[in-house]
């Protein structure tokens, strides 16, 4: 039976707290930069926190935090507890906000995640990383900027007058959760998704499905195929697309798994998604 890749409903902007399994964390040994300012909008300011374990190996983990490109804001101590198992074994977890819905749409959540990449690179010496191991991961809305940051990226304008903007939004890995691929079928007003409505003829420019090469990124998929929100066939044409451009990928799918994974479900996801970063980051 043919499924529709994803509806115009989706995204529900619980979802985030869903993408990792929670589990007791120490705080000691851990260093909180908490809201590094990498840009300003409309009199506000940009913000991501900065996690780095005692143990620190050098390499970052860039975590989306965008759900239905909501993004919601947590404390860093709480993201510490969220992504326990990538600090226990020495990566920084550098959550990143975004300018969010209503008031701003897709293609606004991309630019700013882009700069916030721009401005991790440019600080990774401060921030003590290596500017050419940095991974990205995000699930749903954050999975469709992860892959965007991925497929996408560039070796910045040398032109630019802004430091940043000079700067590389190139990552070394991506992990992307029950992302949506091609946006150019659901993009327009939408009451529940705000961040969609935006002008049609800008979607291709931002959905991931039309920006894969060769040049790309290690990239895995993960997917329930229960997913009711996000269709699985989205990542089945992102990795088709993926084997097609010869770029390193592998997809995972969680049986049973719907939107946002819980239990024995996040458990298997995050296990993954842990094996891929210190494949490639390490």
């Amino acid at each position: 039976m043919n499924r529709p890749i994803i509806s115009k409903n989706i995204f529900g902007f619980t979802c985030l707290t869903l993408i990792a399994l929670f589990s007791s964390f120490s705080q000691a040994g851990v260093q909180i930069k908490a809201d590094v300012v990498y840009g300003h909008k409309d009199g506000m300011a940009l913000v991501y926190d900065v996690i780095q374990p005692e143990n620190s190996n050098g390499a970052a983990i860039v975590f989306m935090v965008s759900g239905g490109w909501y993004s919601r804001w947590a404390p860093p101590e709480a993201r510490a507890e969220q992504f326990s198992d990538m600090l226990d074994v020495g990566f920084t977890v550098i959550p990143v906000h975004h300018g969010s819905a209503p008031r701003y749409h897709v293609p606004d959540a991309y630019a700013d995640v882009s700069r916030a990449l721009r401005h991790i690179k440019l600080s990774a010496e401060s921030h003590g990383i290596d500017a050419d191991r940095i991974g990205v991961t995000g699930g749903s809305a954050g999975g469709h900027l992860s892959l965007m940051l991925g497929l996408n990226s560039d070796a910045g304008k040398a032109s630019a007058q802004d430091e940043v903007e000079r700067i590389s939004n190139q990552v070394a890995a991506v992990v992307a959760y029950f992302p949506p691929v091609d946006l150019r079928e659901i993009t327009g007003p939408n009451d529940r998704f705000p961040a969609l409505d935006f002008p049609q003829d800008a979607a291709a420019a931002i959905s991931p499905i039309l920006h894969a090469d060769p040049s790309d990124p290690p990239t895995l998929l993960i997917h329930g195929d229960a997913d009711e929100l996000v269709d699985i066939s989205n990542s089945e044409i992102m990795f088709a697309e993926f084997k097609n451009q010869n770029i390193e990928s592998d997809f995972i799918v969680i049986p049973g798994g719907q939107h946002g994974f819980r239990g024995s479900n996040a458990t298997t996801a995050n296990a993954a998604r842990l094996e891929w970063f210190k494949k490639h980051l390490m």
